[in-house]
């Protein structure tokens, strides 16, 4: 294999902001990204669903931009312009050609630095934000991991929807809105990745241009590390056709030493057609259309749950069926060549997933807010084959064990019951 070089800088801006690049000599395009470090997991329960109400807020105006010449400008040099909140960041990203560069940063930072917040905004996208919330909740697959997340981290931030709820959201005004701006957009806080066809200091000097009259403030504003609940809930919803289910472990956090192993098991139990739940429930019994395990690992903690869409009359089976999959793992060593299967997927669909500009920079970004380090593709795949089956084992028995499997059931239910008894692995 040719071992691949990449050419990554990393600079520290006097007030604390850090500025990534990586050069990609043999593409014209460019893909930029702001990212605040904190997202929905670090909002006061009482204001929850702010951080992603400010994304949609500074594409109204800024003080220099309505919105109408905010989307203009941006199609004038055929942009590509989008924003995402997650649980723990916030990112404005744009993708262009090399010689839009200049503007499409002058954009990006405008947006960042000098939104409006007018009231009459405010109370427009409170009406959007709640038909945004409707629209989720009327996708099923959508609710049932919402309500497995807000009972697996009860009571925590971490648990609530990213959206906020119509309750939350409905008390937005500009007050609150400003106030959490203030305290969140601020140079420690913030990353700008770039990567593509550009040259590492002309970038930096452009970002200093925008960014260095922000001053230098400390961000304390990390919310706790939450406790996990495995608690089994049954929500009866008439109008649905599919019974959805969710069923979780508690799993590590992000930088854990152990993460590759995570990785790999979650990829033999439900991370494509060949893996485990897929043969088994899917293609074997014909249960369900619809079945994947996911790991979603945070800061300080993690979940790696399966999600399944079946009918009433199969549910219990589907449950069984999976918790029997994590029986299996605890107590069978995983045979030579699955594990290599796992293996070779999951290095096939990293080597694919780094092929643009745009997944370059969110993988520069993320690495940077989770490592402050970079892993270079071969760093990565020696740190996939190091993993041995004795590691899954291991791992399984630690994370499957019956008293910590949660597990949310929706759909028209009448009468299901499920009992702890039933989750025995």
């Amino acid at each position: 294999m040719v071992k691949e070089v990449r050419n990554i800088r990393r600079q520290k801006l006097p007030n604390g902001l850090t500025v990534l690049t990586e050069e990609m000599e043999h593409i014209r395009s460019v893909s930029i990204g702001i990212w605040i470090k904190s997202g929905s997991r670090d909002e006061d329960l009482q204001w929850n669903g702010i951080s992603h109400f400010i994304e949609h807020m500074v594409f109204k105006g800024t003080q220099h931009r309505s919105a109408e010449d905010i989307a203009r400008q941006v199609d004038s040099i055929g942009g590509n312009m989008d924003a995402f909140t997650a649980k723990e960041c916030i990112c404005f990203n744009m993708k262009v050609l090399d010689e839009h560069l200049p503007v499409a940063l002058d954009i990006l930072s405008d947006l960042v630095l000098h939104p409006v917040f007018a009231d009459d905004d405010i109370a427009r996208e409170r009406g959007v934000i709640m038909e945004e919330i409707k629209m989720d909740e009327d996708n099923p697959d959508y609710l049932v991991h919402e309500i497995f997340m807000q009972n697996f981290w009860k009571d925590h931030p971490l648990g609530k929807p990213i959206l906020g709820t119509k309750d939350t959201v409905k008390k937005f005004d500009r007050g609150p809105v400003h106030g959490f701006y203030q305290q969140r957009f601020i140079p420690g806080n913030i990353i700008i990745c770039a990567a593509g066809h550009l040259k590492h200091q002309q970038f930096v000097d452009l970002v200093s241009r925008h960014f260095e009259p922000m001053k230098a403030t400390q961000n304390g504003f990390h919310s706790s590390t939450p406790d996990t609940t495995a608690r089994i809930i049954l929500r009866n919803k008439k109008a649905l056709e599919q019974v959805q289910i969710c069923v979780g472990v508690p799993s590590h956090p992000i930088a854990h030493e152990r993460r590759y192993a995570s990785y790999v098991l979650n990829t033999l139990l439900g991370g494509g057609m060949s893996s485990r739940l897929f043969q088994n429930i899917r293609e074997r019994q014909g249960l369900a259309y619809a079945i994947y395990s996911d790991l979603n690992p945070y800061r300080d903690t993690g979940c790696l749950s399966v999600y399944a869409g079946t009918s009433r009359e199969s549910a219990g089976k589907v449950v069984q069926s999976i918790v029997s999959e994590f029986h299996q793992l605890k107590s069978t060593p995983v045979p030579a060549e699955e594990l290599r299967r796992a293996k070779d997927q999951m290095k096939g669909s990293l080597m694919l997933s780094l092929e643009s500009s745009t997944a370059r920079m969110s993988n520069l970004a993320r690495q940077e807010m989770y490592f402050e380090k970079f892993y270079t593709l071969d760093e990565l795949i020696e740190k996939i084959e190091a993993v041995t089956i004795e590691d899954l084992q291991t791992l399984a028995n630690e994370f499957f064990q019956t008293e910590s499997i949660a597990v949310t059931v929706l759909g028209n239910l009448n009468g299901l019951k499920l009992t702890r008894a039933q989750l025995a692995c």
